[in-house]
């Protein structure tokens, strides 16, 4: 049976999305709060998720360590994140505690205590997440790789900067949380077993008094050189690359997001198959479409030893220059299958599901149902994707590398 969408806005501009989905036992919920880290204020980057952090140490009538028992009880699986527009909280439980957890979530998002004695312990937090970057070579190119793709301040990182974060206070985590928590522009999308009628009463009941508040967008800035090297002492180099592609939005990002996909996903790929099985290249590669709601771009992400760095991101490279020349039948198919098997998994999890309709209505305005979705991946033809691709051919390359030596890019190679 197919499902259907269902969705209300409230008088404040809190937006409520939701997906029965009454084959599971369970639910799911997802708040996007438009507090990402491209609202960090001058000076004081990393302050979104410093904010997260702070909330999650008491609010309502909990402590902190009594938020958590509670949701224990409750058998709820939660996770937190700060994105580029978002902060996200999110939950999954048996349907019949999704109530309840939604109360502990209305109290985290609208009354948090913020405790002065919790300040130096949540700064602890962020500067060790910040500094496991360091740990982490791939994550860190990544990283830069999104800095130098778009914009100032879209293509910042979440994790902030140590000077920003060593001199944050409380009063600065107060006026981010007054200015950037607020109904309108808020999403709550829920799916799995739900009463819609009584979720609707009751959201409103926890959030239709919530007082909305005027923000603006933050405005775009300067972009940075397309070309970095990492100095990085170590065995391996991590090679990031990216190009402009299409936001989610916009009526040929299927077209866009099929051609990556037979570039990357699987080991049939073109990636996987070109830089790694036939020359032993990498030990990882991949490529994935990245969306914001105005601006999209492809990622690419090469992990290999720095002996063979350099062929590593020739041949990378002149395969997603290959793309332009089109994609054959048989790629296709094995993409529409992928994906196919991909969309039945999601029918699966009230989880997933949550996340996906929320941003959904983020970047669209509206949900495609998992039907829609597969109908446009049915639509995808060879031909299609051919005439995008040489419409919008992979170029305009930005290439962050990290490891002992910077490499050399390719003559041609734009």
């Amino acid at each position: 049976m197919k499902e259907s969408i269902l969705s209300h806005i409230y008088d404040n501009g809190l937006v409520l999305v939701a997906e029965p989905m009454m084959s599971l036992e369970s639910a799911a919920f997802t708040f996007l709060v438009p507090a990402g880290c491209a609202s960090d204020p001058e000076g004081l980057a990393g302050l979104g998720s410093f904010t997260c952090e702070m909330t999650l140490r008491g609010s309502g009538s909990r402590d902190s360590r009594q938020f958590i028992q509670d949701l224990e009880n409750l058998g709820v699986e939660r996770g937190e994140s700060v994105s580029t527009s978002h902060t996200s909280f999110s939950g999954a439980t048996l349907a019949k505690n999704l109530f309840p957890a939604l109360e502990i979530f209305a109290d985290l998002i609208r009354r948090p205590h913020f405790p002065e004695d919790q300040l130096e312990a949540a700064r602890l937090v962020a500067i060790q997440e910040l500094r496991a970057i360091e740990d982490e070579p791939g994550q860190k190119v990544m990283l830069e790789l999104r800095r130098r793709q778009y914009p100032e301040p879209w293509g910042r990182s979440s994790h902030g900067e140590l000077p920003a974060l060593e001199s944050i206070g409380l009063e600065d985590i107060r006026d981010y949380f007054a200015q950037h928590y607020h109904p309108n522009g808020t999403i709550l999308g829920v799916a799995g077993q739900i009463d819609w009628q009584r979720l609707k009463v009751q959201v409103g009941r926890m959030f239709a008094d919530w007082a909305p508040r005027d923000e603006a967008e933050p405005a775009t800035g300067r972009s940075l050189a397309k070309r970095e090297h990492l100095h990085h002492e170590s065995n391996q180099t991590q090679i990031a690359i990216g190009f402009e592609s299409l936001p989610y939005r916009h009526q040929d990002y299927f077209q866009a997001w099929g051609a990556v996909g037979v570039l990357s996903g699987g080991m049939s790929s073109r990636l996987f198959t070109e830089v790694r099985e036939k020359r032993g290249l990498c030990y990882t590669v991949y490529a994935t479409m990245h969306t914001l709601r105005d601006r999209g771009s492809v990622l690419c992400y090469a992990g290999t030893s720095a002996e063979r760095a350099q062929e590593t991101l020739d041949v990378t490279l002149a395969e997603l220059v290959r793309l332009a020349q089109g994609i054959k039948a048989d790629e296709l198919a094995r993409l529409k299958a992928r994906i196919k098997s991909s969309l039945i998994m999601q029918q699966e999890s009230s989880s997933s599901r949550s996340g996906s309709i929320a941003r959904d209505w983020y970047h669209l305005g509206q949900v495609r149902t998992l039907d829609e979705v597969g109908a446009l991946v049915d639509a995808l033809s060879r031909d299609s994707i051919n005439a995008y691709l040489a419409a919008h051919p992979p170029g305009d390359f930005t290439i962050v590398t990290l490891g002992p030596n910077p490499l050399e890019v390719p003559v041609g190679i734009s």
